[in-house]
């Protein structure tokens, strides 16, 4: 039997990797390596069986480390933007520190990242970077744990958690294999892959392409095409409420279409609210009411209450579907998707018509049933720090075969002829994409399971 640690540092891991398929087979002794508190650990454990749970030492990172790690996040961000002829990818890099100490910090960063020219360097950066990681007293614990359990893998959820680049060194010292996932179709040109891992499995041969593109020190066998757990979910027959059920639970009309409006976080999309106002005032001013009803979900994440004002606007027209979420506390590893939301977000793709939103993932949820995604291509009011413009040019989005792969609300007086036509006609070419982005939708968590070794 093989021994599994798994390291899984937030709430979208905890749904795709211990949720699905992957770590349920008898042949594996799983040892969930976490920060979670006691009442994630028991609702994890409903859903998957944990041969052993290990709680993560404290980790302190040292200015050093974090020096060297945002240097080599701005260098990479630089060299990237410069190679792809890309400037959005210079987005990514946050600026703009509120507190007088963090500005001296980054200020030290810009100029020390002006003395690094090559990818040699950069590189040379990362070596520092790696041998600064094992100065931490941090370091030695994962080694006395790794020693004592002795895993056959350490296997990680996500590419940029902090902890992670220790305990994959640490495991690497003490030849013990290991293999992390990028975790989402964007996240490669972002250069926020800090643990040196000896296997790195990705969604689709096109994220196989970007990683050795933007990390070509990585030998391209060790990159290797699995898929993505999360879409299939999407396959089970148990995840889709009974449309009665859910139709009365959430008091949706049968007789109307479903138009789900999913948000972003607050940073992608600020002005999500006045989109939303946007779709329910057009549907109002057509006097088409009789015809849509719109469905909101939130970003889970986002838990203000920025929406509040458009919803009482509209209480007939917009239905509010909170993620079912756990939100016990402010502690972000406590913050993660129930299993109930896992067959709530299937259900509400399998009976809405369409999804709208700016730029966002859903539209492969969606797509999962065939079903059409608008995305929102206006901006709302001029902002000099945002534009949908910047959205729709960043790198991830040069997968998009071409334009007719969603459908575009390109300014407000359109809204209503899209819609229709969205639904009436679909002819949407979202099947074409989500093949380059996603590839395999089925048989991801048998071929994880089975390439991690």
């Amino acid at each position: 039997m093989k021994k599994i640690f798994i390291f899984c540092p937030d709430g979208t891991g905890i749904k795709n990797y211990l949720y699905s398929d992957v770590f349920k087979s008898e042949e594996v002794d799983l040892t969930l390596f976490h920060n979670f508190d006691n009442d994630t650990l028991a609702h994890i454990s409903a859903e998957i069986k944990l041969d052993n749970t290990i709680q993560i030492p404290n980790y302190k990172e040292s200015y050093t480390e974090k020096f060297l790690r945002e240097l080599i996040h701005l260098c990479r961000i630089k060299h990237n933007a410069k190679t792809q002829n890309n400037p959005t990818i210079l987005k990514f890099y946050k600026r703009g520190h509120a507190s007088k100490k963090l500005k001296i910090f980054y200020g030290a960063i810009d100029i020390a990242a002006k003395t690094i020219s090559s990818y040699n360097q950069i590189i040379k950066l990362e070596d520092r970077y790696q041998k600064t990681l094992r100065k931490n007293p941090f370091y030695l614990k994962i080694c006395k744990i790794l020693e004592d359990k002795k895993p056959d893998v350490i296997f990680c959820t996500h590419q940029r958690a902090l902890k992670a680049p220790t305990i994959f060194a640490a495991a690497q010292d003490l030849n013990i294999k290991s293999a992390t996932v990028i975790y989402s179709w964007d996240n490669i040109p972002k250069a926020r892959l800090a643990l040196k891992a000896d296997k790195y499995l990705v969604w689709s041969p096109f994220m196989k392409k970007e990683l050795e593109t933007f990390y070509p020190e990585i030998e391209p066998s060790k990159i290797i095409v699995t898929g993505t757990p999360q879409f299939e979910f999407y396959k089970n027959e148990k995840h889709i409420i009974p449309k009665p059920e859910f139709y009365k639970k959430y008091g949706l009309d049968a007789n109307k279409k479903t138009i789900c409006f999913s948000g972003d976080d607050v940073k992608t999309s600020p002005y999500d609210p006045q989109y939303l106002n946007d779709v329910a005032s057009a549907i109002v001013n057509e006097n088409r009411q009789h015809d849509y009803q719109i469905v909101f979900r939130r970003c889970p994440v986002d838990v203000s209450g920025r929406y509040d004002w458009v919803i009482k606007k509209f209480p007939n027209l917009i239905i509010e579907i909170p993620p079912l979420w756990n939100y016990n506390n402010d502690v972000w590893s406590a913050v993660y998707p129930t299993i109930n939301d896992v067959s709530l977000l299937v259900s509400l793709a399998f009976y809405a018509d369409v999804v709208i939103n700016v730029g966002s993932t859903m539209a492969f949820d969606f797509a999962m049933f065939d079903k059409p995604c608008v995305y929102i291509n206006y901006d709302h009011v001029l902002d000099s720090n945002w534009s949908v413009q910047t959205i729709y040019n960043y790198q991830h989005f040069r997968s998009m075969p071409s334009k007719k792969a969603v459908f575009w609300f390109n300014n407000k007086t359109e809204i209503i002829q899209v819609l229709d036509n969205a639904i009436s006609e679909n002819t949407s070419e979202i099947n074409q994409w989500f093949d380059i982005v996603v590839k395999d939708a089925t048989m991801a968590s048998e071929k994880i399971i089975k390439k991690i070794f």
